[in-house]
């Protein structure tokens, strides 16, 4: 089993119990003690759960589970999405060299982008058809299509955008957590989002209200890099620890 596999049943189980002993997660995962005790540690040095002796309490964050696809994620939130994109084009000024992630939220920012000199890189192939439809100059990393999010991942995808300087990105968010940081279930898309933020002057995280309080597997950077853009925030805890921009 790979470690991002166990990662995951360990935070789906505290997700459920609100705790759990060395003991089961061995037998849960088939792996030896060492194993186990290397993993809590990992985890409770990632801020996603609490190592304990003889096992990990959970933290106040839910443990996200999967992924919806693309169809299913343009149907929720569609207001607030729209408030949010609408917020993030109008950050977007002559001569930026910008990365846009893929994402629904993301993908409304393009409605809202009036014409201007500006160069976009995205891993979202139908923003990039959408980009160039409305005239902009679009570059597309290399890389292997994820079906479900409709996205370019992958080393090729890595290796492709850490070539760049952005001036600005623009990301997409599954999980904002204080404890967990930003996150996404897919290590391939996480390793594309960082890569991007790396290489980026300017950082900005959208995400709903809904994305708070929530984990999934593979944090991808501090809550504290950049701005968050979001319709509200449900707990005001979080803008004492980020800097966050509501637009509701």
């Amino acid at each position: 089993m790979l470690t991002e596999e166990r990662y995951s049943m360990i935070l789906h189980t505290l997700n459920k119990k609100k705790s759990v002993g060395l003991d089961e997660l061995c037998k849960l995962l088939n792996a030896s003690e060492s194993t186990v005790r290397r993993d809590l540690v990992s985890l409770h040095e990632k801020g996603m759960l609490v190592k304990v002796r003889g096992g990990a309490i959970a933290i106040d964050d839910n443990f996200a589970i999967g992924e919806p696809d693309v169809e299913e994620k343009a149907g929720c939130y569609a207001e607030e999405k729209e408030a949010i994109a609408r917020y993030a084009a109008g950050l977007i000024d002559n001569g930026d060299f910008i990365y846009m992630d893929a994402g629904t939220t993301t993908a409304k920012m393009i409605d809202f982008i009036p014409p201007k000199s500006v160069t976009f890189v995205t891993n979202a192939f139908i923003n990039a058809k959408k980009l160039a439809q409305k005239g902009f100059q679009v570059i597309i990393p290399a890389g292997e299509i994820k079906v479900s999010t409709e996205a370019i991942v992958g080393s090729e995808a890595v290796t492709s955008v850490m070539r760049y300087n952005f001036t600005k990105c623009f990301m997409g968010v599954n999980g904002i957590s204080i404890h967990g940081g930003c996150s996404t279930p897919d290590p391939r898309e996480a390793a594309v989002k960082s890569a991007a933020i790396s290489r980026s002057k300017e950082v900005y995280i959208l995400g709903d209200h809904s994305k708070f309080g929530k984990i999934t597997a593979v944090q991808f950077t501090e809550i504290n890099r950049g701005k968050i853009i979001t319709d509200k925030v449900p707990n005001k805890k979080y803008l004492s620890e980020a800097s966050v921009k509501e637009v509701l």
